[in-house]
């Protein structure tokens, strides 16, 4: 529950420190005193959007502070699942820059505003006036036939399975588009791989091709030039090894008489050698090539094969072509692999809608099951409101698909007066029906879900006379078990309290600041007669304020 709530430096209020009691409290003030303005500090608690505008003083940051106690097992476990150390006693710290920055801590240490939400929906509940509209959503309907079913762990399994099946559903019907794509230019690529396959291309070949296809085409040429370099080197009666063999001769007769000739000599017989070898050379190179036109032939198609293929993928090379190849073939892999992915995906949702066929069946179950109860309690309080003749009726309807609560939509159906249809909650009730009918729902529900504290923003609007009176019972009765706090402009429901706190707004030199405070008896008796003078109060609206307190 809500011990304690500490502002600083937020929009009208500099400082306010109140402590709560455990049962019943009451705020009042007059309108525009800043009520609604502690309530916005009290959002930021719920992890409400901060902005900058809010913080008053610019040199100074915002802060919020929420007191809270709890030991329920369900704050133990979101504690030990967000990895906080536990504490019966709660911190939830807001804090907000004057450029608007805001940091958000869980007993000092920071955490996410998705944390904060999470854990302050457990502790407290905030209901005001325009969240009567609530009653007209089916979501909030069916929540509220799920508190009186008590089915929260099934229902919870069936979120993650149905989270879990939307998932699944949204890949899977992207891949079966993208199946279906693949299948259009499947035989295409299987074409074109086959294509590849068929020209069992080599890395570097055209450039072999070309090569050896160009000396085929000038293969007699270069065979009567290599036998004239033959000539010239080693063969008729005047060649280059026969000049230089005489030309050694010749020197080494005389090398014993000069080292540089024997120096001479030696070199020559060096390139004597080299011109063996390149001669043996040549005239190995010259028996080789012979002119042969069937040769030529293939390998002018082989080359002509390559081109193709490059000219056809907008390429140059065989390399280039090989990398084609390799791309082509992965994506016929894709495909494949997508078919299975495909095969995987529907046996899995096929599971998930098992799954939660089964599960939305008992929750259908459950639902039917308390709706009469459910009915019946509503009934009841509303005719303790002063509604004797009011008629509540709730009819669940199936749902042909699974939706995120299971396979049900939930109407809620009113009628306030005898002779009168029922018909849809937002169609026929008005606007202080709708705060009473509010009310007893959360009334019930709130217990049921061992929410530890309620706030209610003026939700008795429209609300007066004997009916406010048994507003203010209903209101005690529901804080004998939880925590609330009632904003109210009613002095019947504002006598009620057992402990009253009242907003005013006090003139500094230069500014006006919202302020709380803890109203003695004495200072209770003079507010509720305010409230009910609706001014400055006279003896007679003492006199109800006091007889109101004494009740």
């Amino acid at each position: 529950m809500l011990r304690a709530l500490h502002i600083r430096n937020y929009a009208l209020i500099d400082t306010i420190d109140v402590a709560f009691p455990d049962n019943l409290a009451i705020i009042t003030g007059e309108t525009g005193a800043g009520k609604s303005i502690l309530l916005g500090a009290l959002f930021l608690l719920l992890g409400q959007r901060a902005e900058a505008e809010l913080v008053n003083d610019k040199t100074k940051k915002c802060i919020v502070e929420g007191e809270f106690n709890s030991k329920h097992a369900e704050i133990k476990n979101f504690f030990t699942q967000n990895d906080l150390d536990y504490s019966a006693d709660i911190l939830i710290r807001r804090e907000i820059s004057p450029e608007g920055k805001s940091r958000a801590f869980i007993n000092d240490t920071p955490v996410t505003l998705t944390q904060i939400k999470a854990l302050a929906s457990k502790l407290i509940d905030i209901h005001s006036q325009h969240e009567n509209l609530l009653l007209n959503e089916s979501g909030f309907q069916l929540s509220v036939v799920d508190a009186y079913a008590a089915h929260n762990t099934l229902l919870e399994d069936y979120k993650k399975q149905f989270l879990r099946y939307k998932s699944v559903a949204k890949e899977l019907e992207f891949l079966i588009l993208r199946e279906t794509e693949a299948q259009k230019e499947k035989d295409y690529l299987e074409f074109q791989v086959n294509e590849m396959a068929e020209a069992k291309l080599e890395a570097g070949e055209e450039k072999r091709v070309e090569d050896e296809l160009e000396m085929l085409t000038h293969a007699d040429q270069i065979k009567a030039l290599l036998l004239a370099s033959s000539n010239i080197l080693n063969a008729g009666d005047t060649n280059l090894v026969a000049s230089l063999i005489e030309v050694k001769n010749k020197l080494g007769s005389v090398a014993n008489y000069n080292t540089s000739i024997a120096e001479l000599v030696t070199r020559i017989n060096s390139v004597i050698v080299e011109l063996k070898d390149i001669s043996a050379e040549v005239d190995g190179i010259e028996e080789k090539i012979n002119h042969d036109p069937k040769k030529a032939a293939t390998l002018s198609e082989r080359l002509d094969v390559i081109l193709r293929l490059a000219q056809k993928h907008r390429v140059n090379t065989s390399d280039e072509l090989l990398k084609i190849e390799e791309g082509l073939v992965g994506r016929l892999q894709n495909i494949s692999t997508l078919e299975t992915q495909i095969v995987h995906l529907q046996k899995e949702k096929d599971a998930l809608e098992d799954a939660l066929r089964k599960m939305s069946a008992r929750i259908s179950a459950g639902r039917t099951k308390v709706i009469p109860k459910l009915e019946n309690d509503i009934q009841k309080n509303l005719s303790a409101l002063g509604m004797p003749n009011a008629r509540f009726k709730i009819e669940l309807l199936p749902l042909e698909t699974f939706a995120a609560l299971g396979t049900d939509d939930v109407q809620f159906m009113f009628s306030a007066n005898k002779g009168k249809d029922l018909r849809e909650v937002e169609k026929v009730a008005s606007g202080g029906e709708l705060s009473r009918l509010m009310l007893v729902i959360k009334a019930l529900v709130a217990k049921l879900t061992d929410m530890p504290t309620i706030i209610f923003d003026e939700i008795d609007t429209g609300v007066s006379g004997a009916v406010a009176g048994q507003v203010a019972e209903l209101v005690l009765k529901i804080s004998s078990s939880l925590q609330v706090v009632m904003i109210t402009h009613l002095p019947q429901i504002a006598s009620r309290g057992n402990t009253h706190f009242m907003v005013y707004k006090e003139d500094q030199k230069n500014k006006t600041v919202t302020r709380i405070k803890q109203l003695s008896p004495e200072d209770r008796v003079e507010e509720i007669a305010r409230m009910i003078s609706m001014g400055k109060p006279g003896s007679s609206a003492i006199k109800t304020a006091t007889e109101l307190l004494q009740k």
